[in-house]
Formats: C-alpha cells, sequence, structure tokens
C-alpha cells in the first residue's frame, strides 16, 4: 500500500560547520544555547512540523566542528528540494553555524547509528604568544617538551582497546555498563612551524576520550607521566586508574563524519 501523501516523510542528512566558542555544546540544553537547540530553532521556524533534529553525536562546550552531521525528517508534500533547505536554513542560523551540505537520504540512515568513523583534530600553540585568531581554537602550551615522546604516545592509542581509563564519567547511571571499547584507525602528528596537529580516526569516541589522550601525551612530553603507564592504563581497561590530565576544550574540532551509504561519505 502506498504511503499517505500527507503523512510521507523525506529524510536529509545534514554537514554542518560551527563555532563552538560561544556555544554549551551540541546537545539540546534548558538554555537554549547549544548548537542542536538553535539548529531546531531554525529549521522549526520554517517547518513547524519538524520535531527533532538528529545528530551524529555530542561535542562538548566550546568545541567546535567542520563536519558535524545530523539528519531530520521533513513533510515530502513540503516539496522543498535538499538545495532549497540548505538556503532556508542558513538563513535563520548565527553566522557562527553554517549547513556545508544537504542530502537527502534514504529513511534507513540514521546521523547516530549510521557512521563508520569518526576524525577529530585536536590543535596545540607552543610558541610564547598565542595569536589572536587562535584564541579559543587552540591550545596555548608553551614548549610541548618532548615532541618525540609526545607523537609516540598518540601513536600508541592506534589499535583496539579499552578506553574506560581515558574518558569521563557522564554520570547518567550507565557508566559502570558502557562499552569502552574503541578502535583507533589513525592517531598522527603534524607540526608546522609553533602550531601542532593531532588527527585521531576511530569508530567512536567516549566522552571527552580525544582530551584525555591528547592530555596524557602531552604529560608524557613534558615528562610527568610515563609511558609505561600509558600502556598499563589501556591494558588494565581503568582497573589501575584513569588517565591524569585531560586537554582543554579549546584546540578540539570534529573534522569528518564518514557513512558507508552516502556518495563518497559526509
Amino acid at each position: 500500500m502506498d504511503q499517505d501523501p500527507a503523512t510521507a516523510l523525506q529524510r536529509f542528512c545534514l554537514t554542518i560547520a560551527y563555532d563552538g566558542r560561544s556555544f554549551e555544546g551540541w546537545q539540546s540544553q534548558p538554555g537554549g544555547n547549544t548548537i542542536q537547540d538553535r539548529l531546531e530553532a531554525a529549521i522549526q521556524s520554517i517547518c513547524p512540523e519538524i520535531d527533532t533534529v538528529q545528530g551524529s553525536g555530542r561535542t562538548d562546550a566550546g568545541v567546535s566542528a567542520d563536519g558535524q552531521v545530523a539528519h531530520f525528517d521533513a513533510p515530502a508534500n513540503w516539496s522543498m528540494t535538499a538545495e532549497h533547505w540548505q538556503r532556508a536554513i542558513n538563513t535563520q542560523l548565527p553566522p557562527t553555524i553554517r549547513i556545508m551540505k544537504t542530502q537527502e537520504v534514504s529513511g534507513g540512515f540514521h546521523a547516530r547509528f549510521s557512521p563508520e568513523s569518526k576524525t577529530y583534530c585536536y590543535e596545540i600553540w607552543t610558541g610564547p604568544v598565542l595569536p589572536p585568531t587562535l584564541a579559543g581554537l587552540a591550545w596555548h602550551r608553551p614548549s610541548i617538551g618532548d615532541l618525540q615522546a609526545f607523537q609516540e604516545s598518540i601513536s600508541s592509542f592506534e589499535g583496539t582497546h579499552d578506553f574506560r581509563a581515558f574518558a569521563a564519567t557522564r554520570k547518567d547511571g550507565k557508566d559502570d555498563r558502557r562499552n569502552t571499547v574503541r578502535t583507533i584507525s589513525e592517531a598522527t602528528v603534524e607540526k608546522e612551524g609553533d602550531l601542532l596537529s593531532i588527527s585521531v580516526t576511530g569508530n567512536g569516541f567516549l566522552y571527552k576520550m580525544v582530551r584525555f589522550l591528547v592530555g596524557s601525551a602531552a604529560e608524557v612530553a613534558r615528562g610527568k607521566l610515563r609511558r609505561e603507564r600509558i600502556e598499563d592504563l589501556l591494558k588494565s581497561g581503568g582497573e589501575t586508574g584513569k588517565a591524569p590530565f585531560c586537554a582543554p576544550s579549546e584546540g578540539l574540532r570534529l573534522v569528518k563524519v564518514r557513512y558507508p551509504d552516502l556518495n563518497g561519505g559526509s
């Protein structure tokens, strides 16, 4: 039986970029100053029938994105193309949030449950003075210390591990039974002048996980943490303690979310 045109829905996938410095993260909160809140308000101002926007995952307060992904379901009888939606939504958003790409997708696509990998970038400025254009967008840490030790520590996170020791607890009643095994397919460090760019790609990330990975590597570089301790924390799955240092949110950026059923990924 054909679907009733009055109730038929079209699913659209959004690729979203935002400067997270002035927002309280992705996920909706009572105060309304989150990316999800602003995006839902923008879409509902166009079509009040749309209930919610589902994101690929949370980003914390202050964290930015080049390629966050979300989807929403729109009434098919609106007959708006992906291009129409992109233009209309952008007119309702602040300039620090932009829809970079919009695609119509099948009803089986889900921004949260369909990704095959995500890539985060974390940037550290190691010079004595932080350029104003990087304020809130890079962690200012003059002199990283032993750069080779830092690079080796970052590389050591590659592979499949129990990252419980490198995650913050959400205190949502699910921490004890949450699956904390993740696979990091690539973890690299590039240096250009005083800027260090850490790229981490994996099949999923725990709460504040990338920040704990970077913070732990930075402590090794300073001689405050032994490399063997990182290996111990990875092997023990948190049974021998937690990583001692979480890097600040500034510097972290969600770069890309890849999906197997989208042309070339998103």
